[in-house]
């Protein structure tokens, strides 16, 4: 019974026309309620770890193409100068705020929302949601696309950017900020889809935009035949197009009533948006605050010139490599606590968190001693000085051993924001803050350390980190029933 119905929980991501739980050749459609509470069952009654991988593994797949995406930038924009890296490394914190900030911020809030709505059987709110969730993305993402473009040269001139690096760094910027809302718009509808459970259909999104922009991006930055080569704004110019393309699929998609989610214009509810807002401004402002921590140490790795900020670039690159792999995972942790929280079913939240968080562990702990072991094997891929490869090397040995305390406080605090508290993760993100930012700001301004012991710093704020998530899994406050 546990296998069938943990198999119910990926018919229901299934595309038109597969029927839950069938071996039919050719199946019919199921109604989308009917699909839904198939995948309800399966996530409240299911094994618990067949059922998480379900609902993690499309995700994370495709994040990784997506992420194999920004890999292949860097490594494109690695031919236009060590000016052009570093600027792109001026830039990619910021947009990996808007990204953690939409998907995992905000978009925990939606997922958070409508997973517990769809625990609770309360399906007209669930839907509801999908339109307020849109609201929300287009008011941000205008307000992300104004930041970007009239502070740019202020806040980029304080990172560090100075000269071609500056001037590169805002060319890149203003592009890739013109489709703030898209990605907004885009990144919000996925949430609420994995928070009804389906997972199949955001990850094919994604994963078709990741097949197009690796060949788009260096056609727009490089040229082809009647194609001008744009330098270092075609890369933003990509990723505009992809998200524009892809918002007016999924739109599409959702409207047409396919998705398990009625998306139609509704009046707008106070009590829906504190919903959404109760996890999902703490969890944006989590998401700030380890965005902040990353812009912080690379505006003191800035302080030892632009060498060691594309080093310091490429390298913390694989940090946020970390994030999509954990964040596949972890929405899925989100979905199956949030779901269960709504249900009552307080004890297998609890277990499905504690199993979840040795998997993270397990995953990003591998990869960070295997990167610990061999560093070349990373940074070859973006450069060959031998002074940016001594640098980046220096801090991926020492920071990436951390990795498996980055996964196991991330998967826990997805499922605090899963049964609707973020108070701990809060905790944690501002210890990060504060021992990597603050201190490591300290010590290489004040006390002249060198990037090694900005590394260890960074070490030690991961490992703070997983300790202060962890208080999450013992605080008696996290671990009730659903009130909303």
């Amino acid at each position: 019974m546990e296998l069938k119905a943990a198999t119910a929980a990926l018919a229901l991501d299934s595309m038109p026309g597969e029927e839950d739980g069938a071996v039919e050749t050719i199946p019919e459609a199921k109604p989308a309620p009917a699909r839904n509470d198939a995948a309800r069952a399966a996530i409240l009654t299911g094994a618990i770890l067949p059922t998480l991988l379900r609902l993690a593994l499309p995700t994370m797949i495709v994040l990784v193409a997506q992420t194999a995406v920004n890999v292949a930038e860097a490594y494109y924009v690695g031919y236009l100068g060590t000016d052009a890296l570093a600027g792109v490394a001026l830039v990619f914190p910021v947009f990996m705020l808007m990204t953690m900030m939409s998907n995992g911020g905000l978009g925990s809030g939606v997922a958070s929302a409508v997973a517990r709505a769809v625990g609770g059987g309360r399906r007209q709110d669930a839907d509801a949601l999908v339109f307020h969730a849109l609201v929300l993305a287009i008011v941000v993402g205008a307000l992300f696309t104004f930041a970007a473009i009239k502070g740019g040269p202020v806040m980029y001139g304080m990172l560090g950017g100075r000269a071609e690096a500056l001037d590169a760094a805002l060319k890149y910027s203003n592009y890739l900020f013109a489709g703030a809302i898209p990605v907004w718009i885009v990144n919000l509808q996925a949430a609420a889809l994995r928070g009804a459970g389906n997972v199949k259909v955001p990850a094919t999104v994604t994963l078709v935009g990741a097949l197009v922009m690796i060949p788009a991006s260096p056609l727009l930055i490089f040229g082809l035949g009647p194609i001008p080569g744009l330098g270092i704004q075609g890369a933003g110019i990509a990723f505009a197009v992809y998200y524009c393309g892809a918002m007016l699929v999924l739109l599409r998609y959702m409207a047409s009533g396919r998705s398990g989610l009625a998306f139609k214009f509704v009046p707008l509810q106070r009590r829906l948006f504190v919903d959404i807002l109760k996890v999902g401004v703490p969890t944006a402002i989590n998401a700030i605050l380890t965005n902040l921590t990353v812009i912080l140490v690379t505006g003191a790795v800035g302080l030892f010139g632009t060498t060691a900020l594309a080093a310091y670039g490429i390298s913390s690159r694989l940090d946020y490599i970390m994030i999509p792999l954990l964040f596949g995972l972890s929405t899925a942790v989100l979905t199956m606590v949030g779901v269960n929280i709504g249900a009552g079913q307080i004890a297998r939240a609890k277990k499905i968190a504690w199993t979840s968080s040795v998997v993270g562990l397990a995953l990003t702990g591998s990869i960070g001693l295997v990167v610990a072991l061999f560093p070349m094997l990373w940074l070859h891929l973006f450069s060959s000085d031998p002074v940016v490869l001594a640098d980046g090397t220096t801090y991926l040995r020492i920071v990436t051993p951390a990795y498996a305390a980055l996964g196991f406080g991330f998967v826990i605090a997805f499922a605090a924001q899963g049964a609707g508290h973020v108070f701990w993760p809060f905790v944690a993100s501002v210890a990060r803050i504060v021992l990597a930012a603050g201190f490591g700001w300290i010590a290489v301004g004040y006390l002249g350390a060198g990037l090694a012991t900005l590394s260890a710093m960074v070490t030690a704020s991961l490992l703070v980190y997983a300790g202060f998530c962890a208080m999450a899994m013992i605080a008696g406050s996290v671990w009730r029933p659903d009130r909303t």
